[in-house]
């Protein structure tokens, strides 16, 4: 079967990928409680961080549906074995099964669900499905970006000064060195999903998102493509694209913001 993906067939995918994240989300629900622990039984992957039996369940169940949907696709996500077979496919679903994972055990809303397809190594579908916040972002490549059915764009905003900025603070206080005498920044308390600290700077809420090194292709590429759509870019402080779909996905610091802005964020990063 061809890998390749017509526009029409993006089209068609579209209404049965809107139902695969709505049920995924149904099934991640019953374990969260918003400002309490989950119900969810809790372990440590190797390096410590958490996983918890939804992480597992979504994860299972959007490998089936998903590749049902798109047979000819490879599969990368945080709680699947990786297959280095992935490296030789133009198609590649990228998944997610809870960004967050830490805001979902404790009660936090910002938690989401995140999958995108890659064609070419980059993103072609983008899903963020935020359950608890009650936020759906979508985009697909070259149609723009939605939050809740309704089009997105970045802020309008032309210089740094004012910015609303969110991140690890190690980052956020390099930013405010470099960025002058009085930058004015308004500082906006950290996303624990970096999905959703994406998609917060696609929908203009938040200016400049930003990342610390280790984040995972899973982490970003669904929001990836909502902020690229929505008028923005996430990138590493020489300016460069994201790139997906390497033999190890990992990536070191980046930032989000609109695409005005990424120039002063370099400069200030660099002073």
């Amino acid at each position: 079967m061809s890998e390749t993906l017509t526009d029409d067939a993006v089209s068609a995918l579209m209404p049965d990928l809107r139902a695969v994240m709505r049920e995924a989300a149904e099934i991640a629900r019953p374990f969260f409680r918003l400002g309490g622990q989950t119900s969810a039984r809790i372990w440590s992957k190797a390096g410590g961080s958490p996983v918890t039996e939804a992480d597992v369940a979504v994860d299972a169940f959007l490998k089936v549906r998903l590749s049902s949907l798109v047979p000819q696709a490879a599969w990368l996500s945080e709680e699947t074995a990786d297959d280095p077979a992935r490296i030789g496919h133009d198609l590649v679903w990228i998944v997610d099964p809870i960004d967050g994972t830490r805001a979902f055990l404790s009660g936090h809303p910002d938690w989401a669900i995140a999958v995108a397809l890659l064609s070419g190594g980059q993103p072609l579908i983008g899903f963020v499905h935020a359950p608890a916040g009650g936020a759906d972002y979508e985009a697909v490549r070259g149609r723009g970006a939605t939050r809740n059915g309704e089009q997105i764009r970045v802020d309008g905003r032309q210089s740094l000064p004012g910015a609303r900025i969110t991140g690890p603070k190690p980052m956020l206080d390099r930013l405010t060195r470099g960025a002058g005498p009085d930058p004015d920044f308004s500082v906006i308390a950290r996303i624990p999903s970096l999905a959703l600290r994406l998609a917060r700077v696609a929908d203009g809420t938040v200016d400049v998102g930003m990342i610390s090194g280790h984040a995972r292709d899973w982490d970003l590429a669904a929001a990836d493509l909502v902020l690229r759509e929505a008028g923005g870019i996430v990138c590493d402080f020489n300016g460069d694209a994201t790139p997906y779909n390497r033999p190890d996905p990992v990536h070191g610091e980046l930032l989000a913001a609109p695409v005005v802005l990424r120039d002063p964020v370099l400069a200030a990063w660099g002073r």
